[in-house]
C-alpha cells in the first residue's frame, strides 16, 4: 500500500511540474499543429532529420531576423554586434528564447525557463550600454546552462523527484560569474536521470531526442544542451562531465565540446544526487558549441574573472597565453579489445589522421598495452560504484530506474562474466581500504601515461570519442573512450569532422563474445554526426585548445 501512495505521489509531481514548464511557454510560441504532424511520429521511434529538414524556419514562430540572429552569427560576431550596437542585447536573448523554446517543441531538451526574466536582464543591459558602460565581455549574449546549476528562484530538480520541491536559493558560483561577465542566463537544460548515463532521460522531464535524427539519443548527461545547441537554440551552452558528458552530447549532437581539467572552471555549489563529501574523480564545468572560437571565448573568460575568488573549489590559476610546436607529434589511441568501434568511428579517426599527417604532423600509433583504457576504466567503474548516493535518492521518491541506467548494469554484467579484470580482488577490504587500493592503482596509471608522454614526445592524442556514434534511446551504454580521460584528468576536445555516410554501410560489425557496446545498424544511423577526440596531458588546457584550433583547422581545409 505504500509503495502504491508514493507511486502516485511521485507521479502527482511530475504531472504539475510539467505543467508548469509547458504554461511557462507564451502561446505564441507554440508550433502549430500541422508542423508537428507532417513529421514521422512518434518522433523518438522515427528517423526524422530536424536540421536538414529546417524545422525551426517552418515552425514559422522566428521573423527573418531572429533567424538570421541565431543562425548566421559565431558568438564573437554576435558579442562583436552587441559591442558596436548592431544588435541590441533584448532582441539577440528574444531570438534565442523563442528559437528554445521551438526546440523544446521538437525534441524536449529544456527543463526550466526564465524567458521574462532573461527579457528583463536584457533590457537593463541595453540601458547600461545606452550610458556607454559595459557589463562585461559577454555583455548581452544568452548562455544556456544544464539543469544542475542554481538559479536562484528556480527548480535544480535534476530529473529527480527527490528534488522537486526544493527551489535554489542562491546561484551557483558560475551563474554569478557569467552574469558578472554580462551573460543572460534564459534556459537549463536536460539530463539523464542521476546523471551517470549518456542517454537524456529522467521521470520528471522526460526523453531528449536528437535533432539530427529523432530515432537517437543526444548523449548525456548534458544532452539537452547538446540539442540545444544543435538546434542553434543557444550560441553557447554549459555542460559537466564526469565520465565524457560533455563530450558525448557534443559528439552525439555534432558540436565541439571541451573537458577541461578538473577545477579549473569553477563548478561548485550545484546539485549533486551523490553524497556530500564523497568525490574522488572530480566532475568538470565546460562548454559546447557550433565553433572552436566560442569555446575559447568562454574558456579565457571565465578564467580571467578570476573565478577562485566566487569558488573555493577551484585551482585559481590564470589563463595562459600557450605556444605549441609545429609540426604537433600526435599519438593516436588504438581501440581496446573489450570495446571495438564502430566503423564509422574507425574510418573517421584514420582519415583525421590521414589528413594531419598529409599537413606535416607527427602521427605516432600507440599500443593498446600502452594506454591500458580498459584497466583505467576499470579504476574509474569501481571509484564510481563507492557512492550508492544517487540510488537511493530514487529508492526514497519511490520512483523506477530509466532503461538507460537498467542497460548500463547489463552491459557491466556481460563484462563480469566474461571474467574482464585488471584488477585485483578487493572483496576483503573495507570501503576506505577499496578506495585507498583504487587510488594507488589510479596513481600508478597516471604515472605510467607520464612516462609513455615522455618516451614518444608528444604534443597532443588523438583519440575514437566513443566506439559510436549517436545510437537508439538508451542504447548508449559504457563511455570507455572519455572515462579513461577523466581518471587520468586529461583536457580534451570533441571536435566534428563528417557525417555516418554510404561508405560505412559495407562494413560489417559483430560484438564477439566478452565484448560490448551498442550494436551497429547502419540505416538506423546514416546521417548521423561524426568527431574525434584530442587530448592534452592535465593543467595544459591552454595547450589543448591550441592544438584542437589547429587540428580543427585542418581537418575543415580538407572538409
Amino acid at each position: 500500500m505504500n509503495s502504491q501512495n508514493s507511486l502516485s505521489d511521485w507521479q502527482h509531481k511530475v504531472a504539475q511540474k510539467q505543467r508548469e514548464c509547458l504554461q511557462k511557454i507564451p502561446a505564441e510560441w507554440k508550433i502549430p499543429e500541422s508542423i508537428l504532424s507532417s513529421l514521422q511520429l512518434p518522433l523518438a521511434e522515427n528517423k526524422n532529420d530536424l536540421i536538414q529538414g529546417d524545422a525551426v524556419r517552418k515552425a514559422g514562430i522566428l521573423t527573418e531576423r531572429e533567424l538570421q540572429i541565431t543562425e548566421q552569427y559565431t558568438v564573437s560576431g554576435l558579442l562583436s554586434a552587441l559591442a558596436d550596437g548592431r544588435l541590441t542585447s533584448l532582441e539577440v536573448t528574444l531570438a534565442f528564447s523563442k528559437r528554445a523554446a521551438v526546440a523544446q517543441q521538437l525534441v524536449n531538451c529544456l527543463t526550466e525557463t526564465m524567458f521574462p526574466e532573461a527579457q528583463e536582464r536584457a533590457k537593463y543591459l541595453d540601458e547600461l550600454k545606452a550610458q556607454g558602460k559595459s557589463a562585461g565581455p559577454l555583455h548581452g549574449l544568452p548562455i544556456s546552462i544544464k539543469d544542475l546549476f542554481h538559479v536562484k528562484g528556480t527548480h535544480a530538480s535534476i530529473g529527480m523527484i527527490s528534488f522537486l520541491d526544493e527551489k535554489s536559493t542562491e546561484n551557483s558560483p558560475l551563474v554569478d560569474i557569467l552574469l558578472s561577465l554580462g551573460a543572460v542566463i534564459y534556459v537549463k537544460t536536460n539530463i539523464p536521470q542521476t546523471m551517470m548515463t549518456a542517454d537524456s532521460h529522467n521521470n520528471v522531464f522526460g526523453r531528449t531526442l536528437n535533432p539530427h535524427n529523432t530515432l537517437l539519443g543526444p548523449g548525456g548527461s548534458s544532452g539537452g544542451e547538446g540539442a540545444l545547441v544543435a538546434l542553434r537554440g543557444s550560441p553557447l551552452g554549459v555542460g559537466t562531465d564526469i565520465g565524457g558528458s560533455i563530450r558525448i552530447p557534443a559528439l552525439c549532437c555534432g558540436t565541439y565540446g571541451f573537458r577541461p581539467s578538473a577545477s579549473r572552471i569553477p563548478n561548485g555549489g550545484g546539485r549533486s544526487c551523490s553524497t556530500p563529501g564523497m568525490k574522488f574523480i572530480l566532475s568538470c564545468a565546460g562548454p559546447l558549441a557550433l565553433d572552436m572560437d566560442a569555446i575559447e571565448v568562454f574558456l579565457k573568460t571565465v578564467i580571467y574573472a578570476r573565478p577562485g575568488l566566487y569558488d573555493s573549489s577551484v585551482i585559481d590559476v590564470p589563463w595562459r597565453q600557450a605556444t605549441v610546436r609545429h609540426p604537433l607529434r600526435i599519438g593516436v589511441v588504438p581501440p581496446d579489445s573489450i570495446f571495438p568501434l564502430h566503423p564509422p568511428v574507425q574510418r573517421t579517426l584514420a582519415e583525421a589522421a590521414k589528413l594531419l599527417k598529409a599537413q606535416g604532423h607527427q602521427i605516432i600509433e600507440l599500443s593498446a598495452d600502452e594506454c591500458r583504457v580498459m584497466e583505467i576504466n576499470e579504476v574509474a567503474w569501481n571509484i564510481f560504484t563507492l557512492d550508492s548516493g544517487a540510488m537511493k535518492h530514487l529508492q526514497a521518491a519511490g520512483e523506477p530506474s530509466v532503461p538507460a541506467l537498467v542497460n548500463i548494469q547489463r552491459q557491466v554484467e556481460i563484462l563480469k562474466q566474461a571474467g574482464k579484470t585488471y584488477l585485483p580482488d578487493f572483496s576483503h577490504l573495507d570501503r576506505l581500504g577499496k578506495l585507498a587500493a583504487l587510488n594507488a592503482k589510479r596513481a600508478d596509471l597516471r604515472e605510467t601515461w607520464r612516462k609513455m608522454w615522455i618516451s614518444h614526445d608528444l604534443d597532443v592524442c588523438l583519440a575514437p570519442p566513443a566506439q559510436n556514434t549517436a545510437v537508439p534511446h538508451d542504447l548508449f551504454g559504457l563511455a570507455p573512450y572519455t572515462t579513461f580521460l577523466n581518471c587520468l584528468d586529461y583536457p580534451s576536445c570533441i571536435i566534428p569532422f563528417g557525417r555516418v555516410n554510404e561508405m560505412d554501410a559495407q562494413e560489417a560489425f559483430e560484438l564477439a563474445p566478452g565484448q560490448a557496446g551498442p550494436t551497429y545498424n547502419f540505416t538506423q544511423l546514416e546521417g548521423a554526426p561524426c568527431s574525434i577526440q584530442v587530448f592534452a596531458t592535465t593543467m595544459r588546457d591552454e595547450e589543448c585548445l591550441e592544438m584542437a584550433k589547429i587540428i580543427d583547422k585542418c581537418l575543415k581545409s580538407e572538409a
